[in-house]
Parts: C-alpha cells; structure tokens; sequence
C-alpha cells in the first residue's frame, strides 16, 4: 500500500485538476510559491489527520513535512536571498484566488460548472486510485451542513401600525420563539427568504434549511447553511460484495431542491460512461414532482427503489379500468384490503413478518405485469393478470380451466374496461410516474433490495462522527460555497481512503477464515436493548 502522503498526491494526479485551475489564477508580479497541488494536498492531509478545515492548520500540515518533501512540493523555495519556508499569508492568497476562480460571477448558492468538474474529478480519482468498484447501484441522501456564519435577522414584515424596532438579540429570539410552533409536517419544505432584504451576514450564499431536530418530541429544527447531498457506492442486489464509497456530491444553499440539484450530478456521471443500474432513495427523493427527479432519473436507464410517502401510498386513479397503486396497475377487481397494505413496521414479530408477506405475494396475483421493457419515449406494455394465468376471470373464459388454487374473480365489472378487453395494454410514462419503481411496493424483494440504501446514512454518519471528522458548525471557517465545498470535498475523499482500507482488511480476513473452514466472521452487537437493562437490574451480584 502506498505511504500516505504518496497515495494523497497520486489521487490529485488523477483528477488532472491542480494544472487546469492554475490556468484559471491571474498572473502577479512574482510567481506564487504556494501551487494548487501543494494546496490540495495540504488539504487533503488535515482531513487525513481528522483536524478543522482550517488555513491555518494546512499552513501547519505542510511545514511539518519531511524537508525533502517540503522541497519537492515548493514548501521551502529557493529566493534570490536563500531558502524562503512558505507563510500562512501565501496560503491564504492561494487559496482565496482558487475560490475566486472556481466561484459564480454572482453567486445564487449553487456551484458553478468549473466548481462541479473540479468535486467530480477529485471524488472520482479518489474510486480510481482505489479501484473500480464491481457495481452499478447507488443510495443517494441528502443531510445539513451548517455554515460558520451566524445567521443574519429575518426581515421584518411591513404593517400598518409598526412596532418600535428590535434589537437583533430580541429578534433572534422572537424568530427562535415563531420556528418552535411551525408545523412539524413540513420536514422536507424548504424555507422562503426574502432576496430584496439585504443579508447581514459573512456568508450570503447560506439560508435556512430544515433538519432532524435533537431533543426529546422535536421533530425538525431550523439551521442556517447548505444541503449536502452524496452518491455512494452499493452493492448490485445480486453481486459481490462492494465498499460504500462516496462517487459524488454536491452542496447547495437550502434555497434550492435537493432532488433536483442531484439530477444533472447524476446525469454527468451517465454522460462520463459510469453505468447506473439501480438509484435508492428515501421518500423524501420520491415525493418531488416526476418532472424534477423520477422521470431524469429513468431516462438514464437507472431503475429507482425508494420508499414511498404515505400520501403516495394504496390507490391513485386509473388507467383503462387498471387500478394505480403503489407504482403498479392491477385488476380493478383487487380486493381493496390488499390495496391498503402498508410498510412493515420495523418492530414487527417473525409472524407478522410472514403474514405480511403472504399478503404481498397474493397482491402481486393481481398485478398488471410488464411484458416489455421501457422505450425510449418511456412507453410499456403490461398483460391482464387473468390472460397470463394468475388469476381465474369470466372476461376471461379461457382462465376459467385453470385449477382453483388460483384467486376467481367471483364479481367482474359490468361493463369491462379495456384493460378486461385486451390482453395487453400501453401504459405511457405519466402513469405512476412518480411511484413507479424496480420492485412491487411494499414486497419482501423491495424490502430486501431497500435496506442497501442505509449506505448512504453511514457516509454522513462517518464525517459528523466526533471520533474521526465532524463537519459541525465551527469544523470549517470559510465562510461561502466555494471553499466549503472543496473541504469536504477532500473530507469525503479520505473517508473513502479509510472506508476502502477496512473493506480490503476486512475481505481479507473472511478469505482467512474461509481457508480454515470456518465461517465469516459477524460483528459484534452493540445494540443494548430496554429487556437488557432489565435482565442485567435483576441479575444478582
């Protein structure tokens, strides 16, 4: 395995981005001694060493360089008065005019298109230098990454009377005070600002976003900063073994749909020749508009496995008689109970596990199945459950000699709809085209196929774990999207170093223990559960 700091450069290497970034820099008077490869890989080894995305700590990171090292990267440079070791006020520079260059024209709190070539490359040297992963499938989430800047006072709303003017502190907490009663359905809305109200603040690209909230009964909570959302790595549903690996990501102002900033990320990726066969995602993916992320995602060819909200849930219309439910069409004589079957709830016993099963199976009994393959106008066909021999139906009088051990329709609609008419019927893309996914919802195999998606909490879980990296409030004092872009950027590409060393130690162990007939080994549980606490109370010493 290459020493640390070689394997650091090399990733730089192969993104090719350091040379196409010094092109972008004004020229001075004198030549820069700090260059954008030192400055990454400064970078990229405080990350390594779990330390704030400070300048001042990658200043320090790379004075405490070996003096070969320090000499070969320009650290320590040869002046027309002797050897010059690098300053703080020169990394600073560097870095303030890679931001400069990598930033919009006028910033909108979305990065501009040099910024996501740049995040793109250095995430994907990072997989190569690591070796391509043997998958097609990716989880995808988004979660908050709170700015350094405090937040600046909303502005006040114009009435006919006013109310003498506040003070910013009394402000902050009457603003505190009206967020507490907001209504907790709204986890996934995202905050209106007012743009002709001038920010008072360090960072005007941030805004208000909402999160997961902390204390006991609170649902969600405000934070000012960004969205960041990540594309990791999974497993194929029936493939080896494969590292989670963060490909990609991408930081927004919360102003901004994170589903729908995703779509282009992913849609670079398709167009760079990565191949994506299956898009895991939680509801909060699957609940946007079709136009903004469930029909781009199709029209890549990838197949999405999500969870669906409970408003997308059981029956929505028709189409040709078929009933829409759950992202599928089934016979409009569908018992409505099996229509209704929900989730299964995660406490839920081996009983209810297996009644929930059964029912699931006997839904898809039912089922509109597909007997084509989406074209590229996103156009289907699907059969009549009775015409494929699942089910027995009068409009069917053929269906009616298959054996009894197969559900019979006993009450067929009176005036057969075409779906009844015809053996096979077209379905076009905006039918369930926000439901509509690789599995029947909620079947054991969508179950199976979904918990891969937990990848995808992990990879924020690994960089906000105050053991190793967390990118809390205060871990990066750049203030704007530029430069805290690139920090975690470098953040999520030593994670994947990290992550992939404990991949490669771990296969390695299990082909050990495989060699000696024994079986891989589990890791332990950590898990101590309400009944454990209670054994442990009555347990006599």
């Amino acid at each position: 395995m290459p020493a640390p700091l070689e394997r650091l450069e090399q990733v730089i290497d192969t993104a090719a981005i350091a040379a196409r970034i010094e092109l972008l820099l004004p020229i001075g008077i004198r030549p820069r001694q700090l260059t954008v490869r030192t400055l990454l890989t400064g970078m990229l080894l405080i990350a390594v060493q779990g330390r704030p995305a400070h300048l001042r700590r990658v200043h320090h990171a790379l004075l405490d360089l070996d003096a070969a090292d320090r000499h070969r990267l320009g650290i320590i440079a040869d002046w027309k008065h002797g050897p010059h070791l690098l300053t703080y006020r020169q990394t600073e520079r560097t870095f303030g005019l890679v931001v400069n260059a990598l930033s919009r024209d006028t910033p909108d709190g979305t990065p501009s298109e040099t910024l996501s070539e740049v995040l793109d490359a250095l995430l994907e040297a990072s997989v190569q230098v690591l070796g391509e992963p043997a998958t097609s499938s990716y989880a995808v989430d988004w979660t908050d990454h709170e700015t350094w800047s405090c937040p600046p006072p909303k502005p006040k709303k114009h009435a006919a009377n006013p109310k003498p003017a506040a003070t910013p502190s009394d402000t902050a907490h009457a603003d505190a005070d009206a967020d507490a009663d907001a209504d907790a359905d709204a986890e996934h809305a995202i905050p209106e600002n007012d743009n002709d109200n001038d920010r008072q603040c360090a960072d005007p690209e941030a805004s208000w976003g909402h999160r997961r909230g902390n204390h006991p009964g609170q649902k969600d909570e405000l934070f000012y900063g960004y969205y960041l959302q990540a594309v990791t790595t999974i497993k194929d549903e029936h493939g080896p073994p494969a590292p989670e690996l963060a490909r990609r990501m991408h930081l927004t102002s919360c102003d901004h749909d994170p589903p729908a900033a995703l779509v282009p990320v992913l849609q670079r990726m398709h167009n760079n020749g990565i191949t994506i066969s299956d898009v895991l995602a939680d509801s909060g993916y699957a609940y946007r508009v079709p136009e903004t992320w469930a029909l781009p995602i199709r029209a890549l060819g990838a197949e999405l496995i999500q969870d669906l909200h409970p408003n997308d849930r059981g029956p929505h219309g028709t189409h040709h008689g078929a009933i829409q439910a759950n992202g599928r069409l089934y016979c409009p004589a569908t018992p409505k109970p099996l229509l209704d079957i929900q989730p299964l709830a995660r406490p839920a016993t081996p009983e209810q596990t297996i009644t929930h099963d059964q029912r699931s199976s006997e839904l898809a009994t039912y089922k509109l199945s597909a007997i084509t393959r989406y074209d590229h106008d996103g156009y289907h066909r699907v059969i009549c459950p009775a015409a494929q021999g699942k089910i027995r139906c009068p409009h069917r009088p053929a269906s009616l000699t298959l054996p009894h051990d197969r559900p019979t329709i006993l009450t067929p609609p009176e005036h057969p709809p075409a779906c009844c008419t015809q053996q096979t019927i077209t379905v076009p893309p905006s039918v369930n085209a926000k439901t509509a996914q690789k599995h029947d919802y909620p079947s054991p195999a969508h179950r199976h196929s979904y918990a891969r998606r937990s990848a995808a909490e992990r990879t924020f879980s690994t960089i906000k774990d105050p053991a190793t990296t967390n990118i809390a409030r205060g871990w990066c004092r750049i203030t704007g999207l530029t430069g805290i872009a690139l920090f975690t950027a470098t953040t999520l590409i030593t994670r994947n170093l990290r992550i992939h060393d404990a991949f490669t130690a771990r296969q390695a162990e299990n082909q050990r223990r495989a060699a000696l007939g024994l079986p891989p080994k589990h890791r332990k549980r950590r898990r101590e559960t309400t009944q454990d606490l209670i054994n442990a109370a009555h347990t006599p010493p």
